[in-house]
């Protein structure tokens, strides 16, 4: 027995060497995360419009904007480190712990301790802690399929030094290995650190907002020194001029975007994250509502990853699971050789579903004992078991395996052999996994050195399937009807992809392309080939960075799911990586947007939906935040060109519009419901512009028919003889009426205000009571009314207020009924 080496040696090359831990991002602290979010232009001008505020005494409204910059920051963190905590459980259940021989002595350690030159021993059910060369095999059999993505496990023997690698199965047998390579020097490792060389891209988004608040802010400063020099001129008092410039600038600039997009975002992750979807690049949900392409992976995201017996063949018939318990008699048989010849407690998938279904038809199970295994081998793809019972005298050997291997041991005739084969590729062809089974009775008490020399008797076949998820079908029927163009990558064979397309309903034109053609195809032979193609068979991990590559040339937004190590730099170059939560990997995870808790297709489905809700509502929320700044800008306007006129806003006027009427208004947007027929609509054209010219147009429209509403009302009171702050009073109750009517018909596209009401938006009716209650304050309270320079004229004088705001709501809604019409005629 190897010695292993000493832990005195083991502390060494741990201080050497370090941890056996994958490359991972670490998390980021409460600063790193401040500092990315007041980089944003939009808080630099929040947190210098509020400090220019308070450098000239006006504390509240000063300390008020200072005050958004650190809610968002709050915001932003506690989704941030929700996230990480999330990926720290699921890092905690993936990470193995070894079994190591250290001073001769076995001890079982973390996996991140496990150091170079140690022996670890390999039990059946172990991950693999670290890349290393196997010193012993007895029958060891391990899947390699999170690193290679062949779904098949590998049978591994000690010579020519045979390699293990960190964080494969162990699915049979044990062995013992001497570690090589841990951490990033590992496969895995590689791989890990080899995506940092993998950009990626801001969203359309992110570079369309930054465009638009650049043009605005360039804006903002040419329109507050013009205010500045026309206040400074018609009325002199250069304080005044400054402060009413500064009004001017956040009259201008919306800075409630960036609160809107926190909250938006924040509250889209919160939302997914209760239908088991982990997002981890907040961004990437504004990017799901344009998602053109969606690639998944078969096993464990389209099916349930678990084998299950789905036909047997037993005296020259074919039985299917529905017919089973009615057939009993027929099929117990090969179901006897196939319990028996598989091992008990086993964790390979095939062997579970044989006992699985031996427990499903209450079969009794004969209690015998072990003889002599004879394990499967390169050579022969099949294994034997000899069994005895105690009461009786003879052995008998059951098999089990590859079909070709058993129709070889039972010594098949030609024409046998034909006949089997067919029917092994026509159950092949339905999408089945086929092994065969055989038995004999053994009348010697010396057992042969090999499985050849049994006199087997064939017994039958078993074909198993990964059976899809039931709310698939649905989900890709979806995607059609979304015009999501849903492809499948698979290992598996060009048959097993065609007829697990046909279950699902996925529209593949009888084409498969397979790993082999593409490895010999040109980038623009794939190119064009990939624009008719929906199945992709035989593919390793590593070919689907280039499916991934030619879909990007096409121009497509492409949502892709991974699970293995070699999927992520995929995974990264894909506009919307996805990982699997259940039985992906560390480094799968760290190179998605989001993480699949439940691996669930209709997961991804639902998260697709939400993201064209969350980019509908955005849209807009924004094009509302655009009109309500029309009148604010006119009104603080108006008065620096007409000295005569009484200033109507004042900057805590605007304070009170914007940090407390618009952010609830964007809660409000958010959980608005969807529009109608909202995936039966094609993915937003990835080319469109966020804030294109017709949607700025019409948001300016909305916009100057407040202000014109809200200008008649001005000059109506100024002709009634009312104070100036009787005038102001007014004037400000039909901007906010008036606001609240524009929020309501905003709310929704493609049903009326009515309806929006009685949908029983609670965000809308916190709007409605915080907008009114302040209003009825602010003009009622004495000492509001001197904060906010007001007077009450009289709840007579407020009629033409609300006169102008009703007609303002049906001149919208009428415009909006208008639109659809024009859409439908489309």
């Amino acid at each position: 027995m190897t010695q292993g080496i000493s832990q005195k040696k083991a502390a060494e090359l741990l201080k050497q060497y370090g941890f056996n831990e994958l490359p991972s991002a670490k998390p980021k602290n409460v600063w790193q995360i401040a500092l990315e979010v007041i980089q944003e232009p939009m808080f630099i001008l929040l947190m210098f419009c509020g400090l220019v505020y308070v450098l000239l005494g006006d504390y509240t409204e000063g300390m008020i904007l200072l005050c958004w910059v650190f809610v968002i920051i709050f915001i932003t963190f506690y989704q941030h480190r929700k996230t990480e905590k999330s990926l720290e459980a699921l890092r905690q259940l993936s990470s193995p712990r070894a079994l190591v021989i250290r001073d001769g002595e076995e001890i079982r350690i973390p996996g991140r301790e496990v150091v170079p030159e140690d022996v670890v021993i390999l039990n059946e059910g172990d991950r693999v802690p670290a890349d290393a060369i196997l010193l012993e095999s007895q029958h060891l059999t391990i899947d390699e399929s999170l690193l290679t993505g062949e779904s098949v496990p590998v049978i591994k023997t000690e010579d020519k030094e045979a390699h293990v690698f960190s964080g494969t199965l162990i699915v049979q047998g044990k062995g013992k290995a001497k570690v090589t390579h841990t951490g990033s020097e590992t496969q895995f490792g590689k791989i890990g650190v080899s995506l940092q060389n993998i950009e990626q891209e801001s969203t359309r988004l992110q570079k369309e907002m930054k465009r638009l608040i650049r043009s605005l802010f360039l804006m903002g400063i040419a329109i507050s020194i013009g205010v500045i020099l026309a206040f400074y001129f018609t009325r002199g008092n250069f304080l005044n001029s400054l402060l009413n410039g500064l009004a001017s600038a956040m009259s201008i600039l919306p800075e409630e975007f960036p609160v809107v997009l926190t909250i938006f975002l924040a509250l889209g992750a919160w939302r997914l994250s209760k239908n088991n979807v982990l997002t981890r690049k907040p961004s990437a949900i504004e990017t799901l509502g344009s998602a053109t392409v969606l690639c998944s992976d078969k096993t464990g995201t389209i099916t349930q990853n678990k084998m299950e017996v789905a036909a047997l063949y037993s005296g020259e018939k074919l039985y299917y699971k529905k017919d089973f318990k009615h057939s009993l008699e027929n099929i117990q048989e090969v179901l006897t050789v196939l319990v028996h010849a598989s091992q008990r407690h086993s964790i390979d998938p095939m062997e579970k579903a044989i006992g699985n279904e031996i427990s499903r038809l209450t079969l009794a199970k004969e209690d015998l004992d072990l003889v002599k295994e004879y394990p499967l081998s390169k050579e022969l793809f099949a294994m034997t078991r000899v069994m005895k019972s105690k009461n009786q005298p003879k052995s008998h050997a059951y098999c089990k395996g590859a079909p070709e291997a058993i129709f070889q041991l039972c010594h098949f005739s030609e024409e046998e052999n034909a006949r089997y084969t067919q029917l092994v590729h026509q159950l092949a062809e339905s999408g089945y996994r086929v092994l065969a089974a055989a038995h004999c009775e053994i009348t010697s008490d010396e057992l042969p050195e090999k499985q050849e020399e049994f006199p087997f008797i064939f017994s039958g076949l078993v074909a198993f399937e990964d059976p899809i998820r039931e709310e698939v079908p649905e989900a890709i029927s979806e995607c059609n009807k979304a015009g999501i163009k849903v492809i499948m990558i698979t290992g598996d064979f060009p048959a097993t992809a065609k007829s697990i397309a046909n279950q699902i309903g996925l529209q593949h034109n009888d084409q498969v392309l397979t790993g082999a053609e593409l490895q010999n195809m040109s980038d623009a032979e794939l190119k064009e080939k990939i624009k008719t193609t929906h199945l992709f068979a035989r593919i390793v991990p590593e070919q689907k960075l280039q499916i991934i590559k030619a879909l990007k040339a096409n121009g497509e937004i492409i949502a892709m799911t991974g699970d293995g190590v070699n999927d992520a730099p995929a995974l990264k170059a894909a506009d919307i990586g996805i990982a699997m939560g259940m039985k992906g990997t560390d480094v799968a995870r760290e190179a998605s947007s989001l993480v699949l808790l439940d691996d669930n297709f209709a997961s991804i489905v639902y998260a697709i939906r939400s993201g064209r809700r969350i980019f509908d509502n955005l849209q807009k929320a924004m094009s509302y935040i655009l009109a309500i700044h029309v009148p604010i800008i006119g009104l603080v306007l108006l008065p620096a060109f007409y000295s005569s006129l009484p200033i109507l806003l004042m900057p805590m006027h605007i304070v009170f519009m914007e940090l407390i009427i618009d952010p609830v208004c964007s809660i409000a947007f958010e959980s608005e419901q969807e529009e109608r027929g909202i995936m039966y609509r094609p993915p937003r054209d990835p080319n469109e512009l966020f804030f294109g010219w017709k949607k700025i147009a019409f948001s300016l429209v909305k916009g100057f028919l407040l202000l014109a509403m809200v200008v008649v009302v001005y000059f109506l009171s100024l002709k009634e003889g009312h104070s100036d702050n009787a005038v102001r009073a007014i004037t400000f109750s039909s901007l906010i009426v008036g606001n609240v009517f524009l929020i309501l018909t905003s709310l929704s596209d493609t049903r009326n205000f009515v309806s929006v009401i009685l949908e029983n938006n609670k965000a809308l009716v916190i709007i409605f009571t915080i907008a009114f209650t302040l209003l009825f304050l602010t003009i009622g309270n004495p000492m509001l009314q001197k904060v906010f320079s007001f007077e009450y004229p009289g709840h007579q004088h407020f009629i033409t207020s609300i006169i102008g705001a009703v007609s303002l709501l049906l001149i919208l809604e009428m415009i909006k009924l208008i639109k659809l019409k024009n859409t439908y005629k489309k």
